[in-house]
């Protein structure tokens, strides 16, 4: 049975982690690109072993995990690095997002990825939502949640794709600048349609 998969994306500071929360009450599995990011290089497995050979001890953490503050300085300016790096777990993150993805159970299924679009993951979905509020309401919640600076969220989101190219790419947009009980509301109506589109799919 071919799976129906929604992907879920949106800025920093945007609500996707309400969202996603939210989909998950309504009994839809959410599978986390980040997670799945995490969980390939945890202690014991054969990448974070690789990155060890290859940078060095000083590349763990006093428990064995991984510095990824240490990494991220190593590769940041060397694109040699980084090119290895991701020619290492590109593969190993996608292998397991796939497989995470076809073992769902739930009517259809969530890719949840802040970076959808830059890592081209909309082509494992059928459909996708941008969870969008405007880069004001970005700044003052990356702010209060993190106890960072508005110079390193401007960073942060500057780095990231602009707004106005994931609104172009994205099939649905949910905007959540208001009260998380509108949201809600028209998220409700959102997960209403894509049951029916997953039934299409299924047959059911």
């Amino acid at each position: 049975m071919k799976k129906w998969v929604l992907g879920v994306t949106g800025g920093i500071g945007a609500g996707k982690s309400a969202v996603t929360k939210e989909f998950e009450r309504l009994g839809i599995e959410v599978i986390d690109a980040d997670i799945i990011a995490r969980d390939v290089v945890a202690v014991g497995s054969a990448a974070l072993e690789q990155i060890k050979l290859h940078f060095g001890e000083t590349i763990l953490q006093h428990d064995g995990t991984l510095n990824r503050a240490k990494l991220r300085e190593r590769i940041f300016s060397n694109e040699l690095e980084k090119h290895w790096l991701n020619n290492l777990l590109h593969p190993l993150i996608r292998e397991n997002t796939l497989m995470a993805l076809s073992s769902s159970q739930s009517p259809y299924c969530i890719l949840a990825a802040p970076l959808l679009f830059e890592n081209q993951l909309q082509k494992f979905c059928q459909r996708t939502l941008l969870v969008d509020v405007p880069e004001e309401i970005q700044l003052i919640r990356t702010i209060e949640r993190d106890q960072v600076s508005e110079q390193q969220v401007k960073a942060i989101i500057s780095a990231q794709m602009s707004r106005n190219e994931k609104r172009a790419l994205a099939d649905d947009i949910l905007d959540n600048s208001n009260a998380l009980s509108q949201t809600y509301t028209k998220l409700k109506e959102l997960h209403e349609f894509y049951l029916r589109q997953a039934q299409l799919v299924s047959g059911d």
